[in-house]
Order: structure tokens, then sequence, then C-alpha cells
């Protein structure tokens, strides 16, 4: 496994710990981008975040207690 696949699995795994903090994240980011493009890109602003979501796995509805179900 190269160190580009660990830090990927390390990320995947950091963000089913913490879902909601990576979607926020996710979502401040998006959203700072889309300022500064003035809304020129919103539709793809909000397609790459649904990708980095899949990709993390945190496009899962979460349980109670925070976690992924």
């Amino acid at each position: 496994m190269g160190l580009f696949d660990e830090a990927a699995a390390k990320a995947r795994e950091l963000a089913k710990d913490n879902p909601d903090q990576v979607n926020d994240a996710i979502d401040r980011v998006g959203q700072e981008v889309d300022e500064r493009t003035g809304g020129k890109f919103s539709d793809q602003i909000d397609q790459a975040e649904d990708v980095v979501r899949g990709r993390l796995g945190t496009d899962q509805p979460s349980s109670p207690d925070g976690r992924q179900a």
C-alpha cells in the first residue's frame, strides 16, 4: 500500500469516527469556495461535496450517538 493509499484509508477511518464534524468542514469549505467564485459554480461545488462525502463514507445518515448507521 502506497503512502497516498494509507493516508486515504486513515482519512476514511477518522471521517467515520467523526462524521458530523467532517460534514460541517465540507460544508464550510464548499461555502467559502462558492462565495469566492461569486456563486458561478454552485452546482459543481455541491457535486464535489457529495463526491467527497461518498469517498469518506460520511454520506450515510448518523445514528443518535453520532456514529454512522
